[in-house]
């Protein structure tokens, strides 16, 4: 019968995190630990802290490591050290609330991965206001007979849309097949004006990549070898693998900024829990510059109202 290995404590910081099992094997490809886990998002804490800061964060579990069960989680569990710091969301549809965790420093980090969280999906809103994004989210989502070729073509088209807006986008691979670019906004749109506005940008994506791209929200009626923008990743708690954060797949991919002159050369799985320590420690975070970055989406909502764009209400 496998016994388990001893608990390690870990200074973090100023806190002190007990981290359990470090020898399980979480990442089933190279035989990855839980402990190797912790190590990679301290090698990486002010990125993962930036990524996170202040914002409601849903938890991807892996308590058998990622070959197993992953559980969904969003509230923060009884019995929690008195330092972590959550925020209350409301759920009106179910007429519920839970208390998220909500980063501010990275042993609340370490305490997550402690609990068996391999994967962070933080809300595009911050704790101030939670119904205010000031993420706006371009999801670059290949169909499945669509080839990472297209997705840089496509990365290219977005960033040639955002520099006619003038605005700052900050690339990162997904950790699948896909890339995301990050666009800091004014907090002062609900979440339906954002999918409003990141839905009259993908169409004007679409008027330039029509044979790569495709804004069609229902899956069977795609064209399989296009990508989807998908706009419907500003919808209000819907949640994409923050930058930094780890993805549950056996290699240990990790959703990675990346440069914009990296596009053409850079793989999805150039990017994992082994590779980045090294690259956080000679290039730093590359989305460091991200808050000092805001754009008013005033002109996309006049594109949206120009183009009558209606999202519709968000399919779950």
């Amino acid at each position: 019968m496998a016994t388990k290995s001893p608990a390690v404590e870990l200074e973090v910081g100023h806190r002190t995190v007990r981290v359990s099992n470090p020898d399980r094997v979480y990442f089933p490809a190279r035989g990855e630990t839980k402990l190797d886990l912790v190590n990679y998002y301290l090698s990486v804490g002010d990125g993962i802290v930036r990524a996170l800061r202040e914002r409601p964060c849903m938890l991807h579990r892996f308590p058998e490591g990622v070959a197993g069960e992953k559980v969904h989680q969003k509230r923060v569990p009884h019995g929690a050290p008195p330092w972590l710091e959550t925020v209350r969301v409301e759920f009106p549809r179910y007429q519920r609330h839970a208390y998220e965790l909500c980063v501010t420093e990275v042993a609340q980090v370490i305490w997550a991965v402690q609990m068996s969280t391999v994967e962070f999906h933080p809300w595009n809103s911050r704790r101030a206001d939670t119904e205010k994004p000031d993420e706006w989210r371009i999801d670059l989502d290949p169909g499945p007979e669509c080839d990472y070729a297209t997705v840089r073509r496509v990365a290219h088209v977005a960033h040639e849309v955002l520099d006619d807006l003038g605005a700052v986008g900050w690339p990162k691979t997904s950790g699948g097949k896909g890339l995301h670019i990050y666009v800091r906004i004014e907090p002062n749109w609900g979440f339906q004006d954002v999918r409003r506005a990141a839905l009259a940008f993908a169409h004007e994506v679409e008027r330039r990549a029509p044979d790569d791209v495709t804004t069609t929200w229902w899956r069977k009626d795609r064209d399989p070898t296009q990508l989807f923008v998908d706009y419907n990743q500003n919808a209000r708690d819907h949640t994409i693998a923050s930058a930094y954060s780890v993805r549950g797949v056996p290699e240990a991919r990790v959703s990675a900024p990346i440069a914009w002159n990296e596009i053409d050369d850079a793989l999805p799985g150039d990017f994992t829990i082994a590779t980045m320590p090294a690259r956080f420690a000679e290039l730093g975070d590359l989305h460091e510059g991200i808050d000092d970055a805001v754009f008013a989406i005033d002109e996309l909502l006049e594109w949206a109202d120009r183009d009558g764009v209606d999202p519709g209400e968000p399919d779950d």
